[in-house]
């Protein structure tokens, strides 16, 4: 089973986006994939059309294996289940503040189903904590959408910093470029310069897309309602790029 984080620590790149159509493409693949939502705000699940469970709240997550099992849902679509969040998970932190190795209690917990998904995707919600720092050490990749403008970058470039400072695998960090609109100059130029700068930056991006909006209108990932669409082409594209960084890991 491989584990894929969809995280990043700034709010707004389309990291819940990334989440739900990457774990789309990896199901249409036909790896058995489970889509496990970290951020209190549950959107993937809002995509989906799944509600979460009352039952796995706060540090039960970690420490409730029947509950966490019994949590999981089927998806409208073969091969996809989903652990959706609720908004007890706004306190990870502190219930992992106060569990033994609390740095490593959700590889802990995403051990009980090992045998039954080839591929995890967890949605992470934007902040740098002792959650994402269980995520850091659990991943096999990390992806990170970085918009080419100077505040995204900087973000980007402080996570780097962090996982240098931390000792954490920067090697695990796979960066790419969401919203981008190559008619700005802006946008445009950073991307160039970036990549001399980040050799680990896939080669596929995802634009700025009135469809990727619309998600929320039709509760579903991209690929299945525009299909043909540039935007819902590049996350195939992406997930195509991942699926050989895991393979050759």
């Amino acid at each position: 089973m491989k584990i894929i984080a969809c995280y990043s620590n700034k709010g707004g790149v389309g990291k819940t986006a990334t989440s739900v159509n990457l774990a789309y493409a990896s199901a249409l693949e036909g790896r058995r994939t489970l889509l496990c939502d970290l951020d209190p705000q549950g959107a993937s699940g809002f995509y989906f059309r799944v509600k979460p469970s009352k039952k796995l709240q706060n540090k039960a997550f970690f420490k409730d294996v029947k509950g966490f099992l019994n949590a999981i849902r089927a998806s409208d679509f073969d091969n996809l289940d989903l652990l959706p969040a609720n908004l007890t998970y706004r306190d990870f932190d502190i219930f992992l503040s106060r569990m033994n190795n609390s740095r490593s209690r959700l590889k802990k917990a995403l051990r009980e189903v090992d045998s039954d998904y080839d591929v995890v995707i967890l949605d992470c919600p934007p902040n740098i904590s002792l959650l994402s720092e269980n995520v850091f050490k659990t991943a096999d990749k990390i992806v990170v959408p970085v918009i080419p403008t100077t505040l995204s970058v900087r973000t980007f470039e402080q996570l780097n910093g962090f996982f240098k400072e931390n000792e954490y695998q920067r090697k695990k960090l796979l960066p790419f470029f969401s919203m981008v609109q190559k008619s700005k100059t802006l946008h445009k130029d950073t991307m160039v310069a970036l990549r001399k700068k980040y050799k680990s930056l896939l080669k596929n991006y995802v634009p700025f897309s009135t469809e990727i909006e619309k998600m929320g209108v039709h509760r579903a990932p991209v690929l299945t309602y525009a299909g043909k669409d540039f935007a819902a082409k590049a996350y195939q594209d992406i997930w195509h790029e991942i699926e050989k960084k895991i393979q050759t890991k």
